[in-house]
């Protein structure tokens, strides 16, 4: 079953107010309210994560916000939604997961009971890069790098974490996610288009509220705030500045596989991939002009 797209940006506030209705029931005294209450907030949550149908335009062109080899997690070229649900306009949003050494290979849940610190991952403290020009509409940089979340211990803490206490007090607080996404800049691309990047490191966000930036300029660094199980870069689209709303909106970049061979995509598969510098990127698709443009 898939719903309408434009369905699936009421999922949030059709919570918010369900649970507003059932709270405040011995207030009011009207039973009606309160069962209507529970109806709004059963309806949000089937609107936040059922598939929706597919997205009425092409997929939005990007530069890469990060540099060099990484390892695509929750991809939406692998599942829509990536990360199950519709909620904050992440539809098609993407993990990032720094992996320079091509011999060790990537695993998500490692072995122990507490995780590591933020500091011993290759990701932690890597510039993160504006996919285009646009306007920052959003900054948040003081949450705290905490451990890694990444054995099965803590992972159970991730979710129960995240479901009683980042998103309710999210909810809570009207903040549209910011305990969930961690640190983060939204930048408004035009036409439309914002992007969200997020759990960076604290204190490394360069950039304030109303500056204009350049595709590549460095927005801050990777880090592991919010609800994350290690150092890694959240990134998606929507339509709209503020993710209460938003609808999430597809996206593609160059990158290169681990064979070298180019493509014009969103990476998948948990199939490692590199992100060219941006000279390297312009320099190598003006060679690629004349032979097979668009490859993907």
């Amino acid at each position: 079953m898939r719903i309408p797209r434009a369905l699936s940006r009421f999922g949030t506030p059709s919570v918010l107010a369900g649970i507003a209705m059932t709270l405040t029931q011995p207030l009011h005294g009207v039973g009606g309210l309160g069962a209507a209450g529970f109806a709004l907030i059963l309806a949000g949550l089937v609107l936040a994560f059922l598939p929706t149908r597919p997205a009425g335009r092409a997929p939005v062109p990007l530069r890469s916000p990060v540099e060099g080899r990484w390892v695509p997690v929750n991809s939406p070229a692998d599942k829509v939604p990536s990360h199950g649900t519709h909620e904050l306009g992440q539809t098609y949003a993407i993990d990032l997961v720094h992996a320079p050494d091509p011999d060790a290979e990537w695993r998500p849940v490692r072995p122990g009971v507490v995780g590591a610190r933020a500091e011993a991952f290759p990701a932690f403290g890597r510039p993160v890069h504006a996919p285009a020009d646009g306007v920052v509409v959003a900054v948040s940089g003081w949450q705290r790098d905490h451990r890694a979340r990444n054995t099965w211990p803590g992972l159970l803490y991730l979710l129960v974490e995240g479901m009683l206490f980042r998103s309710p007090l999210s909810l809570a607080t009207l903040s549209a996610g910011r305990f969930v996404i961690g640190n983060h800049v939204t930048l408004d691309l035009g036409d439309g288009v914002h992007a969200v990047l997020a759990h960076l490191r604290r204190g490394s966000v360069r950039v304030r509220r109303g500056q204009r930036v350049a595709a590549g300029e460095v927005l801050g660094e990777v880090g592991n705030s919010g609800n994350s199980s290690e150092p890694h870069l959240h990134f998606h689209l929507m339509d709209r500045a503020r993710p209460m709303l938003a609808q999430g909106l597809p996206f593609a970049f160059e990158y290169l596989d681990d064979d070298g061979a180019p493509h014009t995509g969103v990476p998948g598969g948990r199939r490692p991939f590199t992100a060219p510098a941006a000279d390297t990127a312009r320099r190598d698709g003006a060679q690629e002009a004349g032979a097979q443009p668009g490859i993907g």
